[in-house]
């Protein structure tokens, strides 16, 4: 099952290599890696999707835990969450197929942010599925390139509360 991780962890060099080594290390996969500060540039949420049963996924966000910068990690899989991607995808664009480019774009809220004599350039955003559908109905078109983000995700509810973390920092 995939599952989709939120880590709050002090920003600082080597963070990501430690966690990257972790789920090498333990031989787990990372679908997408979304890396960012958060409101305090002290810290920063990786947002993580992989694969496992509910065991795996335990046992990763205990051995998350375990890492020094960590503060906190969460399984937001199934929670009443927003989560949203954004592509880039370079489409051929024969002549007979431009208008229904267009057409796509607007039905999915997508912009075309670069046009030549032979592609389009579609940026788009939106949940997994969204995505997914976009790429299935340009794929007959050509899709030349595609170029994902990773996922990003909050919960609806308030998960991190960083001022209830600043002590951690002086450790």
């Amino acid at each position: 099952m995939k599952h989709t991780l939120s880590v709050l962890v002090q920003n600082e060099a080597g963070v990501l290599s430690r966690i990257a080594g972790l789920f090498s290390g333990r031989g787990f996969n990372i679908e997408s890696l979304t890396v960012a500060p958060t409101q305090d540039q002290d810290y920063s949420r990786v947002t993580i999707v992989t694969y496992g049963d509910d065991a795996v996924i335990e046992q990763i966000c205990k051995q998350l835990n375990r890492l020094i910068n960590t503060l906190k990690v969460m399984d937001i899989t199934g929670e009443n969450s927003i989560e949203r991607e954004i592509i880039l995808v370079k489409v051929a664009a024969k002549d007979e197929d431009r208008s229904e480019l267009i057409r796509i774009a607007e039905i999915f809220n997508a912009e075309i942010v670069d046009v030549t004599a032979k592609t389009y350039t579609i940026e788009a955003m939106g949940d997994d599925s969204k995505i997914r559908s976009l790429i299935e109905l340009l794929r007959p078109m050509g899709i030349r390139e595609l170029v994902r983000s990773g996922k990003v995700a909050i919960s609806r509810e308030a998960q991190f509360n960083i001022k209830n973390y600043t002590k951690l920092s002086a450790i």
